[in-house]
């Protein structure tokens, strides 16, 4: 079995810490994990990815090539189709809605979203709404983990748990909360699904 993610968002959404929650659940589902990541500026603002490897057996490169990802999970919709690349031919692109617009020629959302709409295993979700009403808008990385958890291969406790352990020296209401947005995730996916 082998599984592989492409991460993609903005600096400062949250995208390796999500990364970080799915390696250890995979790692305590007993999978060989490896991870990489790209900062593309060290500010926010700037292009994050992150490549992350789930398998039986050991794997050699962090590094996923270019057709080979089983998931593309995105925080934001232009670098969802920045990273289309790395999606392999049966792969599922799961991303957030909501723009970051940090260049001047941002292309015009709405196509954007229709572009993404058009491949048949695709899922859009409207991650900040949810993880406002899971109690903060900072939680919209953990609304998409959500999304994606019932893709990835590992058991829906074990991201949980990861979730709370990560959230965990937070304090007991930012775990409740986080737990709510993963909850919230979960149910767009079973809404909507890809």
């Amino acid at each position: 079995m082998k599984f592989d993610v492409v991460l993609a968002c903005v600096g400062g959404q949250g995208g390796l810490s999500v990364a970080s929650i799915i390696a250890q659940a995979a790692l305590e589902e007993g999978f060989f994990v490896k991870q990489t990541e790209v900062h593309g500026m060290s500010q926010r603002g700037g292009a994050v990815v992150a490549n992350l490897r789930l398998s039986d057996r050991p794997v050699a490169s962090p590094l996923i090539p270019q057709g080979g990802a089983s998931l593309l999970l995105s925080m934001e919709p232009l670098e969802a189709l920045r990273h289309l690349s790395y999606l392999g031919a049966e792969g599922t692109l799961i991303t957030a809605t909501m723009p970051v617009v940090n260049i001047p020629d941002y292309p015009d959302v709405q196509q954007l979203l229709d572009r993404i709409r058009s491949f048949p295993r695709s899922l859009l979700v409207e991650a900040e709404p949810l993880a406002r009403q899971a109690g903060s808008a900072a939680a919209g990385n953990v609304v998409m983990a959500g999304a994606a958890s019932h893709l990835l291969p590992i058991r829906p406790e074990l991201l949980q748990r990861s979730v709370e352990r990560f959230f965990g020296r937070k304090g007991a209401r930012v775990v409740e909360m986080n737990m709510r947005a993963f909850s919230a995730g979960k149910q767009a996916f079973e809404q909507h699904g890809a």
